[in-house]
């Protein structure tokens, strides 16, 4: 079971929403965001850093005091205004002509702590950090969260209802991706609340980071009340929760500096041990199911298929192919032991496409690249129910969620 609420959301009007909304704060650097930043844009607040001249420490003191003061600019100026009742809101996003429709939603730090918000990654003691100071000095997560849910048609039945209706935000940002956003009326708060009662878990999909910055905040927040009840705006943070059956996960490719000392003739050979190698040609090779891999190298194009035996489909990581590549190749062939660490590998979101695959190797900044068959949201629930962890870089997720559509204050 897990604990959701509505909540008094903070967003712009509708005639700033393109505007105000911006991408999120880890899809951009700071001179990237700097660029893009138009004077209404919540890059200010989520990316303060921009605001100096020349751009300064991310990690500073006084970049987290400019997110504040930006907080309450944008307030004060009217570009973000709270509403005046406790909503629900539904935000679908529209890629490629296909519309995922999620819930935004404060759900409770406990079911994190608890593992009813289950996980598939690990996360760094200092990105957390880093996240807690922005959510603490605001009192508000500013960026929701990106969590699934086993689909459920009494959730599906509310929203068809409410989607029916004339949204209040309807735009296309400048990547082309569709946002749009419905403030549910409060008739339906207690029935989203009830339906969500009977639901076993949430999952994390994207912003694993934020998601336990936010639950160690709360928690911060619940030991420093000696008055505590659970109840308290604090112990919620904001989610957009979508039906697993609208999400797909992209591929995420590896592109590598260098043989390990092998000559490519010496590689191709070594890969003959664990693989079935086809040479596919100039032409861009996509993988075509689970265990078939394309690469890149001199050149040319080839098929990898992992031979029977290399791995283990009964097993909820050992299925997966980041890691027979990780085991096969990366480990046993080029000798890159953790890609965590390691400055030898580079990782790119199948959202680029593999010509930037190819790009990166044909300049010689990369020697040879990798593309992977998607991992299925079912392949992460089972990875999440079972308590495993993924290996780093395996899913990603577009479109991102648009932040400030919507914010949530606990102050």
């Amino acid at each position: 079971m897990v604990k959701i609420k509505p909540f008094k959301g903070i967003r712009p009007p509708q005639e700033l929403a393109k505007e105000v909304a911006s991408r999120p704060y880890d899809v951009l650097n700071s001179s990237e965001a700097k660029a893009e930043a138009t004077e209404r844009s919540l890059l200010h607040i989520i990316k303060p850093e921009i605001d100096f001249d020349p751009i300064a420490d991310e990690h500073s003191q006084e970049v987290y005091d400019k997110a504040v003061e930006n907080f309450a600019k944008w307030r004060k100026e009217g570009w973000l205004c709270q509403d005046k009742e406790e909503h629900y809101y539904i935000y679908a996003q529209t890629m490629d002509g296909c519309t995922q429709y999620g819930i935004v939603m404060c759900c409770h730090f406990e079911d994190y702590l608890s593992g009813a918000i289950k996980k598939h990654e690990l996360t760094r003691t200092e990105k957390e950090e880093d996240r807690m100071h922005h959510v603490r000095n605001q009192k508000a997560n500013i960026e929701p969260v990106f969590f699934a849910y086993p689909d459920n048609a009494d959730i599906n039945a509310i929203v068809e209802n409410v989607t029916a209706s004339e949204p209040e935000y309807d735009f296309v940002a400048e990547d082309g991706f569709g946002h749009t956003l419905w403030v549910v009326p409060t008739e339906y708060n207690e029935q989203i609340t009830a339906a969500f009662d009977s639901i076993p878990a949430l999952y994390v999909a994207d912003g694993h980071h934020r998601t336990a910055a936010a639950a160690r905040v709360g928690e911060e927040c619940k030991n420093n009340n000696p008055n505590h009840t659970g109840e308290e705006e604090y112990c919620y943070f904001l989610a957009v929760t979508f039906p697993e059956s609208h999400l797909r996960i992209i591929d995420y490719n590896r592109v590598v500096r260098d043989l390990n000392g092998l000559s490519e003739e010496q590689f191709l050979a070594a890969l003959d041990e664990d693989f079935v190698v086809v040479k596919e040609g100039s032409e861009i090779y996509k993988p075509q199911a689970l265990h078939n891999f394309s690469m890149y190298l001199g050149g040319e194009w080839y098929s990898l298929t992992a031979k029977e035996g290399r791995y283990n489909d009964t097993d909820p990581i050992g299925v997966l192919d980041v890691t027979i590549l990780s085991n096969l190749v990366l480990d046993k062939i080029l000798g890159i032991k953790d890609l965590r660490t390691s400055n030898r590998i580079d990782f790119v979101g199948g959202i680029r496409g593999l010509g930037e695959l190819q790009q990166r190797v044909d300049s010689g900044e990369m020697k040879v690249a990798f593309a992977l068959y998607p991992v299925s949201m079912r392949q992460l629930i089972d990875i999440a129910d079972t308590g495993n962890i993924m290996p780093p870089k395996t899913t990603w997720f577009e479109p991102k969620l648009r932040s400030g559509v919507v914010i949530h204050s606990f102050e």
